[in-house]
């Protein structure tokens, strides 16, 4: 599947928390921890489950970014 957005991460489902109607889903991109809340319908539909390869796909009008 080809797609125009830019902001893609490819890492490992490292946990999914179904809830009645949203999911947690949480991706080890290289050590850091991204965590999608997403419908539980998507998360079964995609069969989504520790340990699957995925990509992050990033859609959002702001970004922030912090100095430490």
């Amino acid at each position: 599947m080809e797609l125009s957005a830019r902001n893609q991460l490819h890492g490992t489902v490292t946990s999914v928390k179904l809830g009645t109607i949203m999911s947690e889903v949480a991706v080890d991109i290289g050590g850091q921890v991204v965590v999608a809340a997403i419908t539980r319908a998507s998360t079964e539909r995609l069969g989504l489950a520790e340990g699957n390869a995925v990509t992050v796909i990033i859609k959002a009008t702001e970004v922030m970014l912090a100095t430490e």
